[in-house]
């Protein structure tokens, strides 16, 4: 029997968590919006390794992070919202580094730190959304909480555990 991939994601303080929950069930088609909003960091590790569940307690014993959310993007038949924090780079990078046998190209590149909360639209859909979410758009900070661990489901995702940053 083959394993689901683990996927890990950002964990962001509740108020943005809910935000952008809020706008992905608003803008998202609701016959395939299976998630909460998230930040992807990997989309596909092995499940049930070790390695991988003393890596994340280990790098999670550090301060929460701030990440600056600085605009909203067309992703061609979708909206996201994207982060810059080259403090977030560097996490990423780090666990690159770590889990490094396990990665697929995907998860080798550069990570794009973006929510997604519109996707599997028209393009034309897609514009539409984003010029009404630009009109008002002003740059803000959320919070990084700490790292989720999901299985995939073949759509859903399934809460694993939780690795909280330290206060």
């Amino acid at each position: 029997m083959k394993k689901e991939p683990l996927i890990l994601s950002i964990l962001l303080e509740e108020a943005s968590h809910l935000y952008f929950t809020n706008l992905r069930n608003q803008y998202f088609p609701k016959h395939c919006n299976y998630l909460e909003a998230h930040l992807t960091l990997f989309h596909r590790l092995p499940s049930g390794n070790a390695l991988i569940h003393k890596t994340l307690e280990d790098i999670c014993k550090r301060p929460k992070m701030e990440l600056p959310v600085t605009a909203i993007k067309s992703m061609g038949n979708g909206v996201a919202f994207e982060l810059r924090s080259p403090e977030l780079a560097g996490l990423h990078k780090t666990l690159q580094q770590k889990f490094s046998r396990f990665l697929i190209t995907q998860d080798r590149n550069k990570l794009w730190p973006h929510i997604t909360i519109q996707n599997k639209v028209t393009a034309f859909k897609a514009a539409t959304t984003l010029a009404v979410l630009q009109k008002d758009f002003k740059p803000f900070t959320v919070q990084a909480i700490g790292i989720g661990s999901w299985l995939y489901k073949n759509g859903p995702w399934e809460k694993q555990a939780d690795y909280m940053f330290s206060n």
